[in-house]
């Protein structure tokens, strides 16, 4: 990080901000993708906390 001075000599050291852009909606295949990740999380989830409840 470098650090800028105006023509007063006040210092300058705010963060510069990115350029904004808009998302892009996602597409059907990914879409389903997110979905069947979902449901996997959910499932390997699930069986944790069985194996947990089994264990103890």
């Amino acid at each position: 990080m470098y650090t800028t001075t105006d023509e007063r000599g006040i210092l300058n050291n705010y963060a510069t901000e990115p350029k904004m852009y808009y998302a892009k909606y996602p597409s059907q295949a990914q879409q389903r993708r997110y979905m069947l990740q979902g449901a996997l999380s959910i499932l390997l989830f699930t069986g944790l906390l069985l194996v947990a409840a089994g264990v103890s």
